[in-house]
């Protein structure tokens, strides 16, 4: 056994990936801004939601009751 001989194999899919970011160099940047846009969030302000959730009206069990 030879250890330490890299290989040069590339799969298929890594070619395409390769292929597809030298076609289309900004794709990273937006793939990036479309995560910020959509699960990229600011921290929670724990004291600002314990407030709010102490502010909180109770519902009424039954909703539709009108007494």
């Amino acid at each position: 056994m030879l250890f330490g001989k890299k290989t040069t194999y590339v799969s298929e899919i890594t070619q395409f990936i390769d292929e597809l970011k030298t076609k289309n160099p900004k794709l990273e940047e937006s793939q990036r801004a479309g995560r910020a846009l959509l699960w990229d969030k600011e921290p929670l302000d724990l004291d600002k939601a314990a407030r709010e959730k102490a502010s909180r009206v109770a519902q009424q069990p039954y909703v539709y009751q009108s007494h």
